[in-house]
């Protein structure tokens, strides 16, 4: 019974309030009818497009009565924010370090045909489809990235940290995945940037969690001794740079 005056909008609150980790569908649909109640001439007979079929609602004298709009609308719950994982090491060493995360909130019911429904997700070339099978039946798949604050970030980070799921497991009764990841981290100079891990269950879960890479001061190379040859007078010493890079 809304009355829309030509060109007037009209706002739809959606609310979306989840109780599990797991994607859920709806639709909305908007229902419009002419204020005088006569109807659209038009001829909607069996072999008409399905789709316009679908779209409207058909008057007893064979008119179109009404035309539907139909936003489906997907809700991607997303875990609160996890605690930061902080990865440290010196400029020109290399660290490898076990990260363990919990994925809160994993229903066993939740696996079910929804998965296809991720398929049509952007993903990107670095993100990788990890199937976890240890200690159920069931297969449930994650998918993890590494997402970076900005390009320049990433353009400094990306050659320098891998990583690599080397342990997983489920725990139906509290509903808690384990991840465990191999963090390799080798900074060529001292930074501090952060990243985030996105990891995204194939039902439609997602869990963010915080990363802090820390490259300290780097070992002195060598020492340098100056010995004077006299006031006044310059003493020179040589020594060669390599550079790493091209």
């Amino acid at each position: 019974g809304i009355r829309l005056a030509p060109k007037e909008d009209l706002n739809i609150p959606v609310l979306f309030m989840p109780d599990a980790m797991t994607m859920y569908k709806a639709e909305v649909v908007v229902h419009v009818m002419k204020e005088n109640g006569e109807n659209w001439t038009y001829d909607v007979s069996a072999e008409s497009n399905k789709d316009l079929n679908r779209n409207v609602s058909l008057a007893e004298n064979g008119g179109i009565r009404g035309i539907l709009w139909r936003y489906p609308v997907r809700g991607i719950p997303e875990a609160p924010p996890q605690k930061l994982v902080v990865v440290r090491c010196q400029a020109r060493q290399r660290v490898e370090q076990r990260v363990k995360l919990l994925l809160i909130g994993v229903v066993p019911d939740a696996t079910d045909t929804r998965k296809s429904d991720m398929a049509d997700t952007d993903k990107s070339s670095n993100i990788e489809e990890v199937q976890v099978t240890d200690g159920f039946s069931e297969t449930v798949e994650f998918l993890y990235e590494l997402q970076y604050q900005s390009n320049e970030i990433r353009s400094q980070l990306e050659s320098l940290i891998g990583m690599h799921l080397v342990e997983k497991e489920w725990d139906t009764e509290s509903e808690i995945v384990t991840l465990i990841f191999n963090v390799v981290f080798a900074p060529n100079k001292p930074m501090r940037n952060e990243a985030t891990l996105i990891v995204q269950w194939a039902t439609g879960g997602v869990w963010k969690f915080p990363m802090l890479f820390i490259a300290t001061e780097p070992e002195v190379d060598d020492i340098i001794n100056i010995v004077a040859v006299g006031l006044n007078k310059e003493s020179i010493v040589g020594f060669k740079l390599t550079s790493q890079t091209r």
